[in-house]
């Protein structure tokens, strides 16, 4: 049985000082972990981050990778590039960069190939918009983000990483019950059981407010291995009972 995997997106927070404060005061409470861990931080502090998690049970991961190789982007940063960090993970087609920058279900497919390539772990974010969940449209809309990415990634979709992120829990303080959220992740699992013999070796996390509060009860559900954690990422006693809860 795989271990749960609990991913802080500190998304764009944090600086030098609180940075090294917050991994320490993880590290220190790290002795009994029963899941893996990892941190998904800004590009400027992958170095710091990657010196401070060096050895311990923390992996790096990074929040956006470009869907270019090389070359006339300024601005962008490469899966070659995160790779040069040691970077395990990146978060592909969060909603918030779907929604700030437009990103769509091939840009997002195209980021996670690249990350394949490079050999990091993708975490391909879906999830639907209140307007899209008072339409009954949820399982429309996550089922067509998994689709592309399982059309073009092919057999290597049991390599990648997936986040349930319903956008209007988000950062909202609302979260999907944990039975709302199993019934989100039990259609992405069959979905990925149609399209692999090795489905059940994916993480499907979910990604909406989980917080110490509610991660026991979102974390015993059948088909949900894991959450993205968002703001809960940034204070280690939180982040620490969510992991806790995690075994």
């Amino acid at each position: 049985m795989k271990k749960k995997l609990i991913a802080g997106n500190w998304k764009m927070n944090g600086s030098s000082a609180s940075n090294e404060a917050l991994l320490q005061a993880l590290l220190a409470g790290s002795a009994n972990w029963q899941c893996q861990v990892a941190v998904c931080v800004p590009a400027p502090y992958l170095a710091q981050v990657q010196r401070l998690v060096a050895g311990s049970g923390i992996e790096l991961g990074a929040q956006d990778v470009s869907q270019h190789g090389a070359g006339a982007f300024t601005g962008e940063v490469s899966a070659d590039m995160l790779k040069d960090f040691g970077t395990r993970y990146c978060l592909v087609g969060h909603s918030e960069r779907r929604q700030y920058h437009g990103e769509t279900d091939a840009v997002v497919v195209a980021k996670a190939q690249r990350a394949l390539a490079a050999g990091i772990t993708p975490v391909v974010c879906v999830g639907e918009t209140l307007a899209e969940r008072e339409a009954g449209r949820t399982e429309e809309v996550v089922k067509r983000q998994l689709a592309a990415a399982i059309h073009t990634i092919g057999h290597c979709i049991s390599e990648i990483v997936v986040a349930y992120e319903p956008v209007w829990a988000i950062g909202t303080g609302k979260t999907a019950s944990p039975e709302e959220a199993q019934q989100v992740h039990a259609v992405l699992r069959a979905q990925l059981r149609a399209a692999t013999e090795h489905a059940d070796r994916v993480h499907i996390l979910y990604g909406g407010s989980m917080n110490a509060a509610n991660a026991a009860q979102l974390l015993a559900q059948a088909d949900i291995d894991g959450g993205l954690v968002g703001g809960a990422s940034l204070k280690a006693i939180d982040f620490l009972s969510i992991i806790a809860a995690a075994h």
